[in-house]
């Protein structure tokens, strides 16, 4: 572990809460532009920002002076700037700074001279600075500054007393130091007197600690809260820090924290915010109060984990941010094999403080372990945090975490759910080549899925609901999602999928209270305000889609669906430069993988029976959208929902197009050997990839046209189109223009590329 002496400037910004309820739009823009110039003045003064977290900022810097100065300079700057706003908009800032060792983790910085100095800033006025006795120190005689002593002041987590000055920059402040105590002799009777101060300082202490009406915190504000109180007792579980000596256990910590949501989101009678907007004050020196307020809960559990082989350590502490009190503070110790056991000890105090009462469905959920195998356990809390990370390279490790899951506890459902996530994720945003799995990804999720069913979960069924949902058969997902939401009334990603599986059926009204309920239980996630602006869009609401997809798009800027529902929303509205901008935007993202640009006919094909099975009058409104916004329709004049679609059909989510003949991999090879032409439906980046031998590329939405497809065939010779896989549309889709355009030889090569290949039969590759 490495560490090193460092000045940390810790700032946040005065009444940031009361300034977004007045103003959302210019509260951000003014902190945004305030932002630039705190961080252009930390640079400038050789210093570093390492933290930013909702109004606050923290830096570190070699020299004590270099970080007074800049907290001077920062201040002076930004009071120039607040002259040009009204009172009541200005935004100032409180400022510590502490000079302390620090342990280094990559780019972050951790440990009590972190904390003081996010702690000291709370203590400094707005436009303020305070400083560590250290600091002073070290600063007094170099800067032209005065100070003044503020006292000694206790800081959470911190044991010993904490010196705090404040800084004066008037002329006449210059060189001094006020307000410190004059030492004097000590006689035996000031002596005496001391030790009685001490003694009713511990009884008062003892009093205090033991009188819970006691402020410990600084209570939240109701008014402040960026939403409305719930009308059942509402808490966040804040991230629990990671005290074990080996800081790669910091997974089984965050384990911990997630399975405590989990048990906590199981509750009807309570009210949960997801894992994903808790953790967005992971490792950040954060307050009760800005948690509580930002988040709209009104009790926040907080604590830290400590395991040590087999043994593990969990302190926890309740907190009504309401009043600042602490409901309660426990020490649980366990061992790994009764993790689960302590995990109920937890939950249960939270359900008997807050007076929670439990279905008796609930309660039988008590003291179910979810494995007997506590390495099993372990291994799967290892691979839910490489899967939360979503990129290929920590799938890949995931899959391995989880696999070993299932080798030691080969029923252990939780895993089974987990595989099939990922898998059914990876099909979903073809990372398959990326893995090395392309294109058998679909069938491992299925698999790992079906076993994952023999004992559901929560996990489960939502992962099954939204493989039913991709396959077009949406009342069987929307079965399955009731079921999820049963087992987990609080989890967000529950409410998320029915929203948009009750859109796909055409009833975007109804969808509107799941939306909105996962994106308050989930303020953070992107997801969750694409399917609240999808449900709007649908209701003929566009002013308010643009309004929350384009928050959704500046969460999440690179993902390309957001942009064609962003600029179908445009469409409508008449925002034409706007419009064509966000087509650009979904052009310059999809080139980096798929390479098929934005029209008409391929988003009919993804709304439509191709991928997903949305209502009709949903798609054209998305479609009517698009054509406003000047999107071109695609490789022919037709749609494809008017004329091609009609035949084609699906059943489970395969296809069968009337006309053509199915074919498997040997009839596919027959026709192959008989010099049949292949035509590969796909988008060229999986077409160069690897494709069937001397396969001619046309994709069915870009490419494939009368005149494209009569330059490789004739209508009477034997044409046989594929693509990638059985629940690929884009094959069954060109069976059906061929036939219309008068080929009366067509066949479908359902099983496509991977079943060709699989088979072993000849394919071209880069």
């Amino acid at each position: 572990m490495e560490r090193r002496l460092a000045a940390i400037l810790a700032a946040d910004v005065v009444g940031y809460s009361r300034l977004m309820e007045a103003d959302e739009e210019a509260t951000v823009t003014t902190l945004s532009t305030y932002r630039e110039i705190i961080e252009g003045l930390v640079t400038s003064h050789h210093g570093r920002v390492f933290g930013r977290a909702g109004d606050s900022v923290i830096a570190e810097f070699a020299s004590p002076v270099e970080a007074v100065r800049c907290a001077v300079d920062i201040q002076r700057e930004l009071e120039a700037h607040n002259v040009n706003l009204a009172e009541d908009r200005r935004m100032r800032l409180r400022i510590g700074v502490n000079l302390g060792d620090v342990i280094v983790e990559g780019d972050n910085l951790l440990g009590d001279g972190v904390n003081i100095a996010a702690r000291l800033e709370t203590i400094a006025d707005p436009g303020g600075i305070s400083l560590t006795r250290p600091v002073l120190d070290q600063v007094k005689k170099q800067l032209d500054l005065g100070y003044e002593y503020l006292g000694e002041h206790e800081v959470k987590n911190i044991a010993e007393l904490v010196q705090v000055y404040r800084v004066l920059t008037g002329p006449e402040a210059v060189g001094k130091v006020t307000g410190e105590p004059k030492r004097a002799t000590r006689s035996w009777k000031r002596v005496v007197a001391a030790a009685v101060v001490v003694v009713l300082i511990g009884v008062a202490g003892a009093v205090t600690w033991l009188r819970p009406w006691e402020s410990r915190v600084e209570p939240a504000s109701v008014e402040r809260m960026a939403f409305p109180l719930p009308d059942k007792p509402s808490i966040a579980v804040l991230p629990f820090a990671n005290m074990s000596e080996d800081p790669e256990q910091a997974y089984f910590a965050e384990g911990m924290t997630d399975d405590l949501i989990t048990g906590l989101s199981k509750l009807s009678g309570l009210f949960v915010i997801s894992r994903n907007s808790a953790f967005t004050y992971k490792d950040k020196p954060v307050k009760i109060r800005q948690v509580a307020e930002e988040l709209g809960v009104r009790y926040v559990l907080e604590g830290s984990v400590r395991r040590s082989g087999d043994q593990v350590r969990v302190n926890a502490q309740l907190i009504d941010a309401l009043s600042g009190f602490h409901l309660w503070a426990e020490k649980y110790d366990n061992s790994l094999a009764d993790v689960f056991a302590l995990q109920d000890q937890v939950v249960g105090q939270i359900v008997t403080a807050l007076a929670v009462n439990l279905t008796s469905t609930e309660s039988a959920l008590k003291g179910q372990a979810e494995t007997q195998i506590p390495q099993a356990y372990d291994a799967l809390l290892q691979g839910w945090e490489y899967y939360r990370r979503q990129t290929p390279e920590d799938y890949t490790k995931a899959i391995s975490l989880f696999e070993r899951a299932i080798e030691l506890d080969p029923s252990y459902s939780r895993a089974y759910a987990g595989l099939a996530g990922v898998y059914w994720t990876v099909h979903d945003l073809e990372w398959g080549v990326h893995l090395g799995i392309e294109y058998q990804t679909l069938d491992k999720a299925k698999h790992y899925l079906a076993k994952a069913l023999e004992k559901p979960t929560s996990d489960a069924y939502r992962v099954s609901a939204d493989m039913l949902a991709g396959q077009g058969r949406n009342d069987e997902a929307l079965a399955e999602i009731e079921r999820a939401v049963a087992l987990a009334p609080n989890d967000p990603r529950n409410h998320n999928i029915r929203a948009w599986v009750l859109n796909a059926l055409g009833q975007a009204e109804a969808a509107e209270a799941d939306a909105r309920l996962a994106g308050r239980l989930d303020p953070a996630n992107p997801s969750n305000l694409r399917t609240l602006g999808q449900v709007l869009f649908f209701q003929q609401r566009y002013s308010e889609a643009v309004e929350v997809l384009e928050r959704a798009a500046s969460l999440q800027p690179d993902y390309e669906y957001t942009y064609d529902l962003l600029a179908a929303a445009y469409g409508h509205l008449g925002r034409l430069p706007e419009a064509k901008a966000a087509v650009e935007t979904y052009n310059e993202i999809v080139a980096k993988s798929s390479g098929v640009p934005l029209t008409l006919q391929s988003v009919e094909m993804f709304w439509g029976e191709g991928w997903y099975d949305f209502d009709m009058t949903y798609i054209r409104q998305i479609v009517e959208g698009l054509r406003k916004a000047g999107v071109p329709k695609g490789a022919v004049v037709e749609t494809a929902n008017i004329q091609f679609s009609d035949l084609v059909s699906r059943s489970d989510g395969t296809f069968d197009v009337e006309g053509a003949v199915k074919i498997d991999a040997a009839g596919a090879k027959a026709l192959f050997d008989r010099g049949a032409v292949f035509i590969d439906s796909r988008g060229s980046g999986p077409f160069g990839r690897g494709h069937i031998e001397n396969a001619v590329n046309l994709h069915t939405n870009t490419k494939l046209t009368e005149a494209s497809l009569a330059a490789h065939a004739d209508p009477g010779a034997d044409v046989v189109f594929y693509c990638g896989g059985e629940d690929c549309p884009l094959s069954a889709n060109a069976c059906a223009k061929a036939l219309v355009w008068g080929y009366h030889r067509v066949y479908y090569f359902a099983g496509g590329y991977p079943a060709w290949k699989n088979a072993g039969y000849p394919i071209e590759t880069p």
